[in-house]
């Protein structure tokens, strides 16, 4: 049998052991709920994955609509005004006539010009037959050389009176023509600036009315030279693709609308204004609808070129410090919170165009930067909870 020694030392040895079993499992339960705990600490955050894409460098400008061409209707003979023969507002045709001026005067004087002609060439054929017979005699020495001279010599006046006779007919026939003032070229026509019955003089100071031509527009921007030289320096070194000549304008009206239509780049001029240091750029726009009137005031962005390798960042994700200086929250490896400097570029459709400071991979926060500060524990992963609206999806 065993003592009583023996029996207290074994009870001792599992007490013992059991405590040591109870202390390792509350060991790993606290553990584990530490663990959890940090899980839970993991703030849900939204991000953006950077990456290089192609990206267009728009320069956005101030600028103003000008009419394809422009004709100033002026009459070209005097006379009174006898009616008006468009609607003002409308669309003309090339040639479509817009004004009568009397006529009569000017029909006088083509009957007389007819007139004139038809006597000069009746004394051309007097003159001519003289100079034949002339011609005839002389051999027979039935007339002196000085007679048939003089005769030779009438039928070249003769003719020079035909000649001049006849350029009076057509001046008689175009001045005719010009009492019918006729657009020289198709568009739109303004109002008109003088009424039937008013006396008109040729080539006045005063015009009829104006032309515009308006199916296609220019718009003439002015950018800074600085930008100018710089794009070109970008150009030089490769870091934008030059469109060239070809290099699309899109325009933002008044009311905010975009333009539907995209314009070409076809002239920079060679000039640089001394009082403003700025060049002056035109695109052309087709204008079907005749929503872009000249004189209209519009913004255009010029695409100056593209950056292959680029970085569009969502405007949400940056933040401003008190210098005013833009700045990011980075997830780190660890999914820990770091801020980052950036250099801003351009605007491009609710982006920024980061000149620096993010690489490819970088995980920028775009939601939930209010609940999170440098150094905290984030999770990526999980979906962003609003307060006050729906849940956004997980970036």
């Amino acid at each position: 049998m065993l003592n009583q020694s023996t029996l207290r030392h074994a009870a001792l040895a599992v007490a013992v052991a059991a405590a040591v079993a109870l202390t390792g499992c509350t060991d790993k339960k606290a553990g584990g709920n530490q663990a959890a705990a940090q899980q839970q600490r993991a703030t849900p955050v939204s991000v953006q994955v950077i990456s290089y894409s192609p990206i267009e460098m728009r320069t956005e400008l101030s600028g103003r609509v000008t009419a394809f061409q422009t004709a100033e209707v002026r009459p070209q003979v005097s006379g009174i005004l006898q009616s008006r023969l468009f609607e003002e507002g409308t669309e003309v045709k090339l040639g479509q006539q817009l004004y009568q001026i009397d006529p009569a005067v000017y029909e006088a004087n083509l009957a007389s010009a007819q007139a004139s002609l038809l006597q000069a060439q009746a004394s051309l054929a007097s003159a001519k037959a003289d100079a034949r017979r002339s011609a005839e005699l002389v051999k027979i020495k039935a007339v002196s050389a000085s007679q048939n001279d003089q005769a030779q010599a009438a039928w070249k006046v003769a003719e020079a009176n035909v000649a001049a006779a006849r350029a009076a007919v057509k001046t008689a026939q175009i001045n005719l023509q010009y009492t019918h003032v006729n657009s020289p070229i198709a568009g739109k026509v303004s109002l008109s600036e003088m009424t039937p019955g008013a006396l008109v003089s040729a080539n006045q100071a005063q015009r009829l009315t104006v032309v515009q031509q308006i199916d296609k527009v220019y718009v003439d921007v002015t950018q800074s030279y600085g930008a100018l030289m710089k794009m070109r320096s970008d150009v030089a070194s490769g870091a934008l693709r030059s469109e060239g000549r070809n290099a699309p304008v899109h325009l933002i009206l008044d009311n905010g609308q975009p333009f539907k239509g995209v314009g070409k780049l076809t002239f920079t001029d060679a000039l640089v204004d001394e009082a403003t240091g700025t060049v002056r750029v035109r695109a052309v726009f087709d204008n079907p609808d005749r929503v872009l009137m000249p004189g209209m005031f519009v913004r255009a962005q010029v695409v100056q070129g593209v950056r292959e390798n680029g970085i569009r960042l969502d405007q949400r994700a940056t933040l401003r410090r008190n210098n005013g200086t833009p700045y990011v929250y980075i997830v780190n490896k660890d999914n820990k919170i770091e801020s980052r400097d950036i250099v801003i570029g351009a605007e491009d459709n609710g982006y920024w165009v980061v000149d620096s400071g993010l690489a490819p991979g970088e995980k920028v926060v775009i939601e939930g930067l209010q609940h999170v500060r440098v150094g905290a524990l984030v999770d990526p992963t999980a979906p962003v909870i609003s307060k006050v609206g729906p849940t956004p999806a997980a970036r």
